[in-house]
């Protein structure tokens, strides 16, 4: 899975996702720190990356419609130090089948994960 990393995530998360097979790429890499969300979406949109972060401008459903993008996951962990993101984002990567969340909205929080599927027509 081609995967951008939000810069309010845990750097060591890229060779841990890495290693389980993912392209990472985050927004420092390509000179985005610091850059509005609007700008690091669209550099994740032209590379058809699927978006990991905990910005909550991103779960707004009406405006990034499931299936019209590459895929969000938002990561909602009440305690979110960088050793509980580390923790979980692995754990759920190892566990789960990541690359059916393809163009979906995913949200997780310590012992939920709920996925919103492109809506189909």
């Amino acid at each position: 899975m081609k995967i951008k990393l939000d810069e309010n995530l845990p750097v060591k998360l890229v060779p841990r996702l890495t290693a389980l097979g993912h392209q990472v790429h985050t927004p420092r890499e390509e000179s985005l720190s610091g850059a509005r969300d609007l700008e690091v979406w669209e550099a994740a949109q032209r590379e058809a990356r699927f978006l990991i972060t905990q910005d909550l401008d991103f779960s707004d459903t009406r405006r990034f419609v499931p299936g019209a993008h590459a895929g969000i996951l938002l990561v909602r962990l009440q305690n979110p130090s960088r050793a509980a993101l580390i923790q979980r984002i692995e754990a759920l990567f190892q566990s789960e089948n990541v690359a059916e969340w393809s163009g979906c909205f995913v949200v997780v929080t310590e012992s939920k994960v709920r996925i919103r599927r492109p809506v189909r027509r």
